[in-house]
């Protein structure tokens, strides 16, 4: 089944749902797409089946006051719909298609537990995409593909990130072996420190190189220098170009190198940070050797993998992406020196969402609820009794924000309260709860300016222009002002803050 990563992205922008999971995830058309009404609360709504795998059944939601229901509603909704349809997804959307929202729910027991999450038209669809791509199924698994396994996808692309483990057992493995034959160190603590320093470097050049950022675009930079170094003479990969690249290219600018380390290593950016600056132990032994052959197995095991530098996956089993760096770097490196355990990205992101959406909500209810005359901002005006729940309305979730947002409180979170949104962590080590909070503030933006571009409001148009202006892309815009506005971390171990940025 021919799959690309842009046909799937503009189907979700477009709100083609139905050719998004058919003709790009591998998924079956629905015995039939009548539209069956139902009444829910004193209120009808429309069930539409457009896509269907195994039992499992994918429905758009409409409702007949065109508005995406509350979470009780659609709770009950899902609750009737589960009698029919034992596992599925529920995809509400709003009269005019620009705003959906898409419902999953775990289920333990006999405890049930909802997961949304708010997609508007045409928005940066990354980290949606690196959701829905989870979903897909190729032609040769069909004849031994379960129920069960379908549901297992439903779980992995809308409850928790995947986990690079096998990635990770075997990159243990090739630890201990690239560990057994450095010599020029005593300390045996100081050589397993060493080992993971310089293979979070290797992971970080092999990211790069994958990009097409490396000497002209070569994507295979790392094994042709290892070539050439062959050629030159045996085991001099590490002594003579690794340290050259590290510390003479990365880490000085170009105009501070010589003819013959531009030679050597090529067309090579600049990097302003302290990964590629000389280590302690670095320092303290000078007479550190470590085989050709160690890097070839490093570089083999690199090779069977996809890298990919962004948030969204391509339904690849080898791919892997930057939460690598700190995953290995916390596994690896902090709990054996320090005591420090890495936390699973499905804790880091349950508590960021608490943690944000609950500042948000709650700076949002006070500007909404505020007794004075004057507005917030100039650009904010609080919602009149006759508007969207009056002005003692009070919001409970982000998601009922998210669905019901007006120009007024779009300016308001685009003005004042997220350019003011301050997160500190203070023992942040490879920065797990700032890329967690991240991508969550990444969802809250995109659905802000998703909804602004179709509210018609001139302070609003204005402000989308001078984004589309100013910006390569509206996803470059959203991520660079949530890390410079947002995220501060700080640690006592220097490579763990490095790694924090770079990842």
């Amino acid at each position: 089944m021919p799959q690309t990563l842009t046909e799937s992205r503009q189907l979700l922008q477009d709100f083609e749902f139905n050719k998004l999971f058919v003709q790009q995830l591998g998924w079956d058309n629905p015995s039939s797409r009548k539209t069956i009404p139902a009444e829910v609360d004193g209120e009808t709504y429309s069930r539409t089946a457009i896509a269907q795998l195994l039992g499992v059944v994918i429905y758009e939601i409409t409702t007949a006051s065109g508005n995406i229901p509350n979470a009780a509603k659609r709770l009950t909704i899902y609750r009737e719909i589960v009698q029919i349809s034992r596992e599925n997804i529920l995809i509400f959307i709003d009269a005019n298609r620009t705003k959906s929202l898409w419902y999953w729910v775990k289920c333990e027991g006999t405890k049930l537990y909802p997961r949304d999450r708010v997609y508007v038209k045409r928005e940066p669809c990354d980290l949606m995409l690196s959701k829905v791509t989870a979903l897909k199924v190729e032609l040769a698994e069909l004849e031994t593909l379960s129920v069960i396994d379908v549901a297992q996808r439903l779980q992995a692309g809308l409850d928790v990130e995947r986990v690079t483990k096998k990635f990770f057992e075997e990159f243990k493995q090739q630890h201990v072996e690239f560990l057994s034959v450095i010599s020029g160190i005593d300390k045996e603590t100081d050589r397993r420190w060493y080992t993971s320093v310089l293979l979070n470097r290797l992971m970080f050049v092999y990211f790069l190189q994958r990009k097409g950022f490396i000497d002209s675009g070569k994507m295979l930079y790392l094994q042709e220098k290892l070539a050439e170094s062959k050629l030159r003479g045996t085991d001099l990969f590490y002594s003579e170009f690794l340290k050259t690249l590290f510390f003479e290219g990365f880490a000085k600018p170009q105009y501070e190198r010589s003819y013959k380390v531009e030679r050597l290593i090529g067309n090579i950016k600049y990097l302003n940070g302290g990964l590629f600056l000389e280590h302690p132990i670095e320092q303290n032994y000078l007479n550190i050797a470590i085989p050709d052959a160690a890097f070839e197995k490093i570089l083999d095991l690199f090779a069977r993998y996809s890298w990919n530098l962004d948030d969204t996956v391509g339904g690849k089993e080898n791919e892997i992406n930057p939460a690598v760096l700190g995953y290995i770097f916390e596994k690896y490196i902090n709990q054996k020196a320090f005591g420090a355990y890495y936390t699973r990205p499905e804790i880091t992101e349950y508590l960021c969402d608490r943690t944000i959406n609950k500042l948000i909500l709650d700076k949002v209810n006070q500007s909404l609820n505020s007794s004075n005359s004057s507005s917030p901002s100039p650009s904010f005006s609080p919602l009149s009794k006759g508007g969207r729940g009056g002005s003692s309305h009070k919001f409970e979730t982000i998601t009922e924000l998210l669905t019901n947002l007006d120009a007024n409180l779009c300016r308001h979170l685009l003005e004042e309260i997220l350019p003011n949104l301050t997160l500190l962590d203070p023992a942040c080590g490879s920065g797990a709860f700032l890329v967690a909070a991240m991508k969550t503030l990444i969802y809250i933006y995109s659905t802000i300016i998703g909804t602004s571009k179709f509210l018609n409001d001139r302070y609003l148009n204005d402000l989308l222009k001078t984004i589309e202006t100013e910006h390569s892309s509206l996803n470059y815009y959203i991520k660079k002002r949530i890390i410079s506005d947002n995220l501060y971390g700080v640690d006592i171990m220097p490579e763990a803050v490095e790694i924090a940025k770079l990842d």
